[in-house]
């Protein structure tokens, strides 16, 4: 599994555990000038022998380049037979067994699989593990500007594999067609407090404005909520995707929402069921 990561501390160790406990064999992560505790989070995992974590202090977002990097190393390096290419934010949660025994049921003239993503909302209240607070997600999930949340692709491991800006798409040579069936999908918890939310949208913003090469195309949810931004804030932006607690048993009644404990239960399992923690690391909070 890949991963680009920055300021994530309040979900990353979360996110390897999870992903330990489903399969992953090993993570390259690359960290993108974090100034939380997001290195000492991924070190520990490096001296645990399950990651190795590339510093990257370019000051733009070439993610595509980057993530492609990783994938080709997964490959070579590792001998990696399918690569996930993920962020901090996501868990891949597969729907019969584990992430290993699914894919490898995966006919192999496919060379990738289609995975859809389910948007998990926010409480006004930000206290306390977003694993306890995030437990609804939107029946159609859209993206932060109303449009249908694009899904992402896994992929066999392969040399020369190209991957798209956002993680979206995966060219895999001589093995082009995806998988679609229905096998593994994303919960996704991209908004978890608004000090949390606003530093993302600062620190993408930002990384998108120092890459001019990638053209005003790509990042368009980014540049619009960094936008909004500077121009206001955006309180209110969040506060709007928070559910009300009175609100919720409607929208589950008319079908707008799911109540999905599925993660929360899975990481509040025994520590054999919800995978390893490094050596000296501290017990996820």
């Amino acid at each position: 599994m890949t991963l680009l990561v920055r300021d994530e501390e309040d979900i990353l160790d979360h996110n390897l555990r999870y992903h330990l406990a489903q399969g992953v064999d090993f993570f390259i992560v690359m960290d993108h000038m974090s100034t939380d505790g997001t290195p000492e989070i991924l070190d520990a995992y490096r001296r645990a022998g399950v990651a190795e974590v590339i510093p990257q202090k370019h000051a733009g977002y070439l993610q595509g380049q980057w993530v492609t990097s990783m994938a080709r190393r997964a490959a070579v390096h590792h001998g990696a037979d399918w690569v996930i290419n993920n962020d901090a934010d996501e868990f891949w949660w597969p729907l019969h067994g584990d992430l290993r025994s699914t894919l490898a049921r995966v006919p192999d003239r496919f060379g990738g699989v289609a995975v859809a993503r389910h948007n998990f909302q926010p409480l006004a209240d930000s206290t306390g593990s977003f694993l306890d607070r995030m437990v609804h997600r939107d029946a159609v999930s859209t993206n932060n500007l109303g449009e249908p949340l694009p899904g992402k692709v896994c992929h066999r491991g392969h040399p020369e594999v190209i991957v798209s800006q956002g993680n979206h798409g995966a060219i895999v040579p001589g093995r082009q067609s995806l998988f679609q069936e229905p096998v593994i999908e994303i919960l996704h918890f991209p908004m978890r407090s608004l000090k949390q939310f606003e530093n993302k949208i600062a620190l993408g913003g930002r990384a998108y404005e120092m890459s001019p090469e990638l053209g005003l195309g790509l990042g368009s949810t980014w540049r619009s909520l960094f936008a909004k931004l500077k121009r206001e804030g955006l309180e209110q932006h969040y506060e709007s995707a928070c559910l009300a607690p009175d609100g919720i048993a409607r929208m589950i009644q008319t079908g707008a929402l799911v109540r999905d404990e599925r993660l929360r239960n899975f990481m509040r399992a025994e520590p054999s069921s919800a995978g390893p923690c490094p050596a000296g690391h501290p017990q996820t909070r």
